[in-house]
């Protein structure tokens, strides 16, 4: 079983979560709900973990494949439903962007075997009714 323990420790909504590992994320509300920006919105976090999650996943998979990842890095973009509560991530579109000697196919099927059967957040988002789309670049170009 996974432990997290959250302290409120900036204004109103200013939470220090810490993992069993003493790993530390700052969480907050927006300021026009009355946070004063000490940290990330909850659900952004959510999306931060569906990009940590498909990197982890991506970068283990082209080392298996002994692909030279020199660089990585991702933009995830997410709209949420609107007018309702809770408004849950609706659509979500993550692009990753990878350089170094990487085979373009490869690093293409990395990313469809984390999105579509290994990324667990990925499978949550879904579950929950969200649309998850993404792309892939290698070395500035886009990958198909």
């Amino acid at each position: 079983m996974i432990k997290i323990e959250l302290e409120r420790v900036k204004g109103d909504y200013g939470f220090e979560a810490k993992d069993a590992y003493g790993h530390t994320v700052h969480i907050d509300n927006s300021t026009e709900g009355g946070g004063s920006d000490f940290g990330a919105r909850p659900m952004q976090l959510l999306l931060m973990g569906l990009g940590g999650c498909s990197g982890i996943d991506i970068v283990s998979i082209l080392k298996k494949q002994r692909q030279n990842v020199e660089g990585f890095s991702m933009k995830i973009e997410g709209e949420r439903e609107a007018g309702k509560e809770p408004s849950l991530w609706a659509n979500v579109h993550i692009v990753f962007e990878l350089k170094g000697e990487i085979d373009p196919q490869k690093a293409y099927k990395a990313a469809e075997l984390s999105m579509d059967k290994y990324c667990s957040v990925a499978e949550t988002l879904r579950r929950a009714g969200g649309s998850l789309k993404w792309s892939v670049r290698v070395n500035d170009q886009n990958i198909q």
